[in-house]
């Protein structure tokens, strides 16, 4: 009998970890044309718990930016990647908009909404990155802080 895998070794056997910050590439640049703020990408740790691999996490300042920057991400990810959303939900409401690609979830709040469920917050052990600092196939190394003189 054949155990089952946890999802994220599953997604491991299917794309290799280049593919899945490419296409987290393709989901940043999705939300930055679709002007959306304070995009923040957090990379979960493995013993965690976490069911995925990354966070990108984005605002929108209204119901209708929010879904619009939900429906970009969507669209650009299943032409230039023939990737489709394995779940959506919150669409019709527009204030917490979650996309579900396995290997990773875009979460696009209203600012009130951001707020309120602070993601960045509980899961505050994460490796949290700006969408500057990512590179597609790969994040950018930290920056090293230049000494003070005396």
């Amino acid at each position: 009998m054949m155990s089952a895998l946890p999802a994220r070794s599953a997604t491991s056997l299917f794309m290799s970890k280049n593919d899945v910050k490419h296409q987290v590439a393709e989901a940043i640049h999705a939300c930055q044309d679709k002007k959306a703020e304070e995009i923040t990408i957090l990379e979960l740790e493995q013993g965690s718990g976490a069911f995925t691999d990354y966070f990108v996490v984005c605002s929108g300042t209204n119901p209708r930016q929010v879904q619009a920057i939900a429906d970009e991400v969507e669209t650009r990810l299943e032409k230039k990647n023939g990737m489709r959303v394995n779940h959506m939900e919150g669409y019709k409401q527009a204030e917490w908009v979650l996309l579900d690609y396995v290997a990773f979830v875009v979460h696009v709040f209203s600012e009130k909404a951001r707020k309120f469920y602070d993601l960045e917050w509980l899961w505050k052990s994460a490796k949290r990155m700006e969408a500057g600092d990512w590179k597609a196939g790969k994040a950018a190394a930290p920056r090293a802080r230049k000494k003070k003189l005396a």
